[in-house]
């Protein structure tokens, strides 16, 4: 199923078990912020991005060491290097994404981050040393930023899709068959808005945070949430400060950036405590400047 109707999609996915595959991952990778500086045509549609002046390629680096030694204690995490021609390219779960033995390569809006999809050493990395089938969505026409575009309830196989100008329905489309999924819900961000990743977070398919005032119907934040037993409703000031872009890699853990931790309020910390979930953060400001933060840093291996 892939549909906008929120009825019945919801009536399907409450009917699904959570035993699609595993709620978390098996791995991770990175990709270094070699080359880290402002992309101007990502700046065209990403409102969160900072001037260039606001740029510190040296700090991002040392953040992004930091980052792969966080993760790396709760999951093995490989780190590629970065390129100079790809300054996004430490935002990998926008271009590489990962079901069971399957390596998607997604298709960019820009045509900066199409060059990130031909890399051959992640490729080989994937065909060669995992032995994974490639589905590789980058050379047709349709825009579809995977994981930054689709959130996915891994347990149940189930997907949300906010469309703007960096996934319309057709890649919608085409991402829901490449990753198998049992449902997926198609919805309109609110303007402005450029990934559903930094409105809503799946968290190891118990617990949804969820802001609202990042879609463009708050039916449709409110329906999300109630398919949860643990929702977190997220204000703006904490969609600001990336809250919504926060992954859990392993069952007991949420990990965010530091300055989303400082912005949680303690209703939110309070809801994730009952859902079962520490909060762990790394400080990435420098690495914030470039309108993402650390689940955008972050690909999946399933």
């Amino acid at each position: 199923m892939i549909t906008r109707d929120l009825d019945a999609f919801a009536a399907f996915a409450r009917g699904c078990a959570p035993d699609f595959g595993p709620a978390t991952a098996k791995a991770a990778f990175l990709v270094s912020p070699d080359g880290f500086a402002r992309a101007e045509q990502s700046a065209r549609d990403n409102r969160y991005m900072a001037d260039a002046e606001a740029f510190d390629a040296e700090r991002a680096l040392r953040e992004h060491r930091a980052l792969h030694v966080a993760l790396s204690r709760q999951l093995p995490t490989a780190c590629f290097a970065g390129r100079e021609d790809t300054p996004d390219a430490l935002f990998p779960n926008n271009v590489f994404a990962t079901a069971p033995g399957r390596l998607v390569v997604g298709r960019m809006r820009h045509a900066v981050r199409q060059r990130e999809a031909g890399r051959d050493d992640i490729r080989g990395w994937f065909r060669d040393v995992l032995g994974y089938e490639e589905v590789d969505l980058s050379t047709q026409s349709h825009p579809c930023e995977l994981t930054g575009a689709l959130v996915i309830d891994r347990a149940r196989g189930l997907g949300y899709c906010g469309l703007s100008e960096r996934c319309d329905a057709a890649g919608a489309a085409l991402m829901h068959a490449a990753f198998g999924l049992r449902a997926t819900l198609l919805f309109d961000l609110a303007p402005g808005e450029y990934h559903t990743n930094v409105v809503l977070a799946v968290l190891a398919g118990r617990a949804a945070m969820v802001c609202a005032d990042g879609f463009a119907d708050a039916r449709v934040a409110d329906a999300i949430a109630g398919l949860y037993p643990h929702a977190v409703p997220l204000s703006t000031a904490e969609r600001l400060a990336f809250a919504g872009n926060a992954i859990s890699l392993a069952g007991g853990t949420v990990t965010m950036s530091a300055t989303a931790g400082r912005a949680l309020r303690p209703d939110s910390r309070r809801a994730l405590a009952e859902a079962g979930f520490a909060v762990e953060t790394v400080a990435l400001s420098a690495i914030e400047a470039a309108g993402g933060s650390l689940r955008c840093c972050v690909a999946e291996v399933f």
